[in-house]
């Protein structure tokens, strides 16, 4: 079994306090494509495609100015991306065995390497999947990397006996996955908080919740599917009557502090 997680915007560079492997991503060749259209953004180009401010552009102008795919990643992909899903994650505090089986079974889905293991080197970079870009390949980041991904996705499960792969990215990342070329199943996990009898979906705790989900499988050595039920990290349960075939439904009581901020 094959886990999906979406990156994050938010990165960070601090060195990592730990003797780890750094690993060269799959798809570089591709990247090394990519990353000579991004060099020529503009600030003025930047700003609008990404919809961020004049110091944010500047500042994703440099990176991709400096952005080199011929030289070693600074930094292991996990413990690079900065977000609610990867302190769910938390890589930090996975053991040296926990990261070695999951290099085999997770994978980070990037608008700017297509493919990441956790322990895959990276750049400094922003680049969010659904962003409209112009190469020679189409008009948007869906266009330039095609089937790649899905490809790439079934080389990782190749010589499994029943391949599955569990979705735990966003839309946005996941519609990157051509589903035509992917030659396995898909279980997509939802999480959702109750309170007063009604379950909602809140943004927040639904990426922390992949986070754990992943981490969950790591750290239980998970790869049959039907034991995807029994997860209970973070208080949540498998919740049958709102699951149906490839979507599994985990609920929790929502947190009081959910509750405050939205009264």
């Amino acid at each position: 079994m094959l886990v999906l997680l979406s990156p994050a915007k938010n990165m960070n560079f601090d060195p990592v306090d730990r003797d780890l492997p750094k690993t060269q991503p799959s798809l570089i060749d591709e990247t090394r494509i990519l990353s000579k259209t991004t060099r020529g953004l503009t600030i003025s180009k930047i700003k609008t495609m990404m919809k961020i401010n004049d110091d944010l552009a500047k500042l994703n102008r440099e990176r991709f100015q400096a952005f080199d795919a011929e030289q070693p990643g600074e930094k292991q992909a996990a413990f690079a991306f900065n977000g609610e899903v990867y302190r769910g994650l938390d890589a930090a505090s996975l053991s040296a065995e926990d990261l070695d089986w999951a290099q085999g079974h997770l994978r980070l889905l990037s608008g700017m390497y297509g493919t990441l293991r956790p322990l895959d080197g990276i750049h400094p970079y922003r680049l969010e999947m659904g962003r409209k870009l112009h190469t020679r390949r189409g008009e948007s980041l869906y266009d330039f990397w095609g089937q790649t991904i899905a490809k790439d996705l079934n080389a990782a499960m190749d010589g499994d006996a029943d391949p599955v792969i569990l979705n735990l990215a966003s839309n946005e990342y996941f519609k990157s996955v051509d589903r035509k070329a992917l030659k396995t199943r898909v279980i997509t996990a939802n999480f959702k908080e109750e309170k007063d009898g009604q379950l909602r979906a809140l943004m927040v705790y639904a990426k922390k919740a992949r986070g754990m989900m992943a981490r969950w499988v790591i750290e239980n050595r998970v790869t049959d599917p039907a034991d995807l039920v029994k997860f209970d990290a973070g208080g949540y349960r498998f919740e049958p009557e709102g699951s149906k075939d490839g979507e599994l439904l985990f609920t929790r009581p929502q947190p009081a502090a959910a509750g405050k901020k939205a009264a």
